[in-house]
């Protein structure tokens, strides 16, 4: 029972950093890390909210970094097209 409540605790917590990290990334994160998203609306801000939330690990990685693009996806179909 206890590591049962240990882990909701630890969950909650998470949640709660994501939900304080949320305000600071939608209206000026974001458009740190994908200059298309500095013209976005509030309607898209707001719909990235719960992503924030649960990727707010990666996401505050990505703004210490310092990365000012979005990452490009590698795949065999991008591969096959370089050739």
């Amino acid at each position: 029972m206890i590591v049962v409540q240990i882990i909701v605790w630890m969950l909650g917590i998470y949640l709660l950093v994501g939900l304080l990290f949320a305000p600071y990334f939608i209206i000026i994160g974001a458009g740190r890390i994908d200059p298309v998203a500095q013209q976005s609306t509030w309607g898209f801000r707001l719909m990235i909210v719960p992503g924030v939330i649960a990727l707010w690990p990666l996401l505050l990685l990505r703004l210490l970094r310092g990365v000012r693009h979005p990452p490009t996806e590698n795949n065999a179909h991008r591969e096959a097209a370089k050739k």
